[in-house]
């Protein structure tokens, strides 16, 4: 039985998996490949295009085929909105890092404040009517340089006009974040709804992300509540799917 490129991609990705080849560094180049399995160039070529599409390695100029690091941070569930965080300080992406034993600073989330015609989904959201002006906020948060993921939350404008939310400076609103502010205004956040699905990333979102050929991404759709039910905020996230773990910790109900 001949040996095909899925058993060449099955024998890389085992050694990756063990070990053989640390994240950073470069699989021998493909002819050596080649030699090693008694296939030909092609049939290498396609079991490393396999693992490209699989996020474990991506093609880099003048190097050659380089192992992907792969540290998925722990995107906490429920701990990571911990009143016990913001009101002291620290935002859910930081809450995020500091779970996974990962630096951050403020600087790693830029930030861009616009007012904009509400879409069907985010004024179901908001209670409010499509079309009907409300600010979005859209982050870009980026760990050791590289992005992670987008976040862009929508609010009522009534609720932010003329607080940190809507200053367009980079970084975090506070150090507590958007819902520290949104406190101050009377607006606590109580309870939320999260909502995740995977597609593959749109060509924005590629360039954006710095995603590799055949990566997808976790959509995450956030709308925060307060007490009375009043939605103080729709989010939407784009993440890099191999980026993150994604860990929730819950009491089982009755």
């Amino acid at each position: 039985m001949s040996t095909g490129y899925r058993e060449v991609a099955a024998a890389l990705r085992e050694a990756i998996q063990r070990g053989d080849y640390p994240p950073e560094s470069t699989l021998p180049k493909q002819n050596e490949i080649a030699q090693e399995f008694g296939v030909n160039v092609n049939t290498v070529r396609k079991a490393v295009g396999l693992l490209e599409a699989e996020g474990l390695v991506t093609p880099v100029r003048r190097k050659g085929t380089v192992v992907r690091p792969r540290p998925p941070m722990r995107r906490l569930g429920v701990e990571r909105y911990a009143k016990s965080k913001w009101k002291f300080g620290l935002v859910a992406f930081a809450a995020d890092r500091e779970a996974s034993g990962q630096s951050w600073k403020r600087e790693d989330q830029t930030n861009h404040v616009d007012k904009v015609p509400a879409t069907a989904q985010v004024a179901e959201a908001l209670g409010v009517d499509v079309d009907s002006p409300v600010y979005a906020r859209a982050r870009l948060v980026k760990q050791d340089g590289r992005p992670t993921h987008t976040l862009t939350s929508f609010y009522r404008p009534e609720h932010v006009e003329n607080t940190p939310i809507v200053d367009p400076k980079p970084g975090t609103a506070t150090p507590g974040g958007g819902f520290a502010v949104l406190t101050l205004q009377g607006l606590e956040p109580d309870h939320m709804t999260e909502t995740f699905h995977a597609r593959m990333p749109t060509p924005d979102e590629s360039a954006e992300l710095e995603l590799p050929a055949g990566e997808p991404v976790v959509v995450l759709h956030r709308t925060t509540y307060t007490a009375d039910d009043v939605a103080i905020e729709f989010a939407e996230g784009i993440h890099a799917a191999s980026r993150f773990a994604w860990t929730y910790s819950f009491t089982i109900p009755d």
